[in-house]
């Protein structure tokens, strides 16, 4: 359906179209009634999307460090806490969701260039609360692809790397359903994420919201919703 048809059967202008399709405005619940029968969702979906609606409309807890993260990161915040997977391929460094506060807060400190030493606490913070959707009443499931490099780097130094790995194994243990550990050995002689830059996949219950890719360079970061790159 294309956008002319879509503003002719709603009543919208372009204008208001396009603003709701950047994010620049949330629809109205009448509005978004209008919209979610004239694309035929059944009632539990529309249940779900006026749900989910509802729950845009408040602050969620990564709100309160819009002046230490930028708007792009807190979106990927927001979105991680709603979603129902993420699949996610680190190099060198144990995934974010899976740090011990010990190790988050050597990788973090060791930053100097980027992060004044008063952010770090609020920065462990940030990633401990992260990872409380892995252990609540609806856990996120989560699949990390790591290099064994990951399980050898000695990040805050032995102890620091022994806790860690410990407290992985502990987690994996207690939750074999919903976290899975893949390691890629340093005897693998090819790979398709070889070279690639930190990246997660993130996938919502509702199969028609799309896969939505997070990556992060030492430079940049971004969300990526274009269906191609996604699936490449």
């Amino acid at each position: 359906m294309d956008v002319r048809t879509i503003t002719d059967l709603l009543g919208f202008s372009r204008n208001y179209w396009s603003a709701v399709e950047n994010e620049r405005k949330i629809l109205a619940e009448d509005k978004l009634r209008s919209v979610l029968d004239a694309f035929d969702f059944d009632d539990e979906e529309q249940r779900e999307l006026l749900a989910l609606r509802a729950t845009s409309k408040e602050r969620g807890w990564w709100a309160r460090y819009s002046a230490l993260f930028g708007e792009e990161l807190l979106r990927f915040y927001g979105l991680e806490h709603g979603a129902h997977s993420i699949r996610t391929y680190e190099s060198l460094l144990i995934p974010g969701l899976l740090q011990t506060e010990d190790y988050a807060r050597a990788l973090i400190a060791s930053d100097h260039t980027n992060i004044r030493r008063v952010e770090v606490d609020q920065r462990v913070d940030v990633r401990m609360t992260r990872q409380r959707r892995l252990t609540d009443d609806d856990p996120l499931q989560l699949t990390a692809v790591v290099s064994e490099a990951a399980l050898l780097q000695q990040i805050g130094g032995p102890d620091v790397l022994r806790n860690q790995l410990l407290s992985m194994a502990s987690l994996l243990e207690e939750h074999p359903d919903t976290v899975q550990v893949l390691v890629i050995p340093f005897s693998a002689t090819a790979g398709g994420v070889f070279g690639a830059s930190t990246f997660h996949l993130v996938d919502f219950d509702n199969p028609r919201l799309p896969t939505l890719a997070w990556q992060e360079t030492v430079t940049a970061q971004s969300l990526i919703d274009n269906d191609d790159q996604v699936r490449t």
